[in-house]
């Protein structure tokens, strides 16, 4: 195993001062390192919150700041923050408008947010985000995934939450855009785990996995590898399956790498899936392309498709400034 760590016990403490100290302008760390909270929060806002297994980063400490996140709580890698973290997190950034936990369809994730829910004074909602559409339920999950369409209800509801929208409102919109989310991935390789010492999973030079998890979780099908517009055909094919897509509808297309794939291959299949879409007479009027939702060093990416309305691509295109995502004023 070659990885840039002093001492594996201390990988998430030391990356978390690391991107502290990046991002002093932006965000703040709590006590003990137990969440990363938005510098400037805003009294009278709702609050939202998210977290979840280190290694997925971005995601999502990445997406704490203006017309995002409020406060992410990092658990260790692959392992659901504790519910003890979210309580502190929601503590420190209520604004007396309530508190929204964004989580993901993983059963350690969603156990443990109901409770923090449950011992939060203070009124709140969940959204849960299950997106991906390879399988209904594993290891990890009773039901879908919650994978990249993460990224988008974050983004989509943190606007919404900025321009002052009440708790109700804003957990209807995040399960509305939820709801009209899908993804799916393919991975190349698998990642190694730092504890571990080993990859997650054996997959052969010529093999690929369809319909993987962000952890590394058994996807559809293991097939050999095939081409880029292959690939997008699957993918792209699942997710338009899924979304009962008619001719005409806008999207928009979110292309991200699992962080062992380089951009010329993430915009390779950016076209590859823009050729499926418009074969559906599906149009894509906004894109996202990079690695936001990693798995580690995995190589291989997912697509996700959102089928937005009107109001659903002004909030989308409102302003944002975190980490790792940041446009308008």
């Amino acid at each position: 195993m070659k990885k840039l760590i002093n001492d594996i016990d201390d990988v998430l403490h030391e990356s978390l001062d690391g991107f502290a100290a990046a991002h002093a302008d932006i965000v703040r760390l709590g006590p003990e390192r137990q969440f990363v909270a938005r510098r400037d929060v805003k009294p009278g806002k709702v609050a939202l919150i998210s977290g979840g297994g280190s290694g997925h980063e971005p995601l999502h400490a990445g997406f704490v700041g203006r017309g995002m996140l409020d406060a992410a709580c990092p658990g260790q890698v692959f392992t659901s923050p504790t519910p003890n973290q979210m309580l502190a997190a929601a503590q420190a950034v209520d604004g007396g408008a309530g508190v929204l936990f964004i989580v993901k369809n993983y059963s350690g994730d969603m156990m443990n947010f109901q409770m923090a829910a449950e011992m939060l004074d203070a009124e709140n909602e969940t959204v849960i985000v299950n997106d991906d559409v390879a399988v209904e339920n594993s290891t990890y999950t009773t039901g879908r995934r919650g994978v990249a369409g993460t990224l988008v209800v974050e983004k989509i509801v943190g606007a919404a939450a900025e321009r002052g929208d009440k708790l109700a409102a804003l957990k209807a919109l995040g399960d509305a855009v939820n709801s009209a989310t899908a993804s799916m991935g393919v991975a190349l390789t698998s990642c190694t785990v730092p504890a571990a010492g080993m990859p997650t999973f054996q997959i052969g030079p010529d093999e690929m996995e369809l319909g993987v998890g962000i952890h590394g979780e058994p996807g559809r099908k293991r097939v050999k590898l095939g081409s880029a517009d292959e690939i997008a055909a699957e993918l792209t094919g699942a997710i338009l399956k899924d979304l009962s897509l008619k001719p005409g509808r806008e999207v928009l297309l979110f292309v991200n790498g699992f962080g062992g794939t380089p951009l010329l291959e993430q915009y390779l299949m950016v076209q590859a899936a823009h050729k499926v879409l418009a074969g559906a007479g599906v149009k894509v009027v906004r894109h996202l392309t990079g690695s936001y939702v990693t798995s580690l060093e995995m190589a291989g990416c997912s697509i996700t498709v959102s089928a937005l309305d009107a109001a659903q691509f002004a909030l989308w295109d409102a302003p944002v400034h975190t980490a790792a995502l940041r446009w308008g004023a």
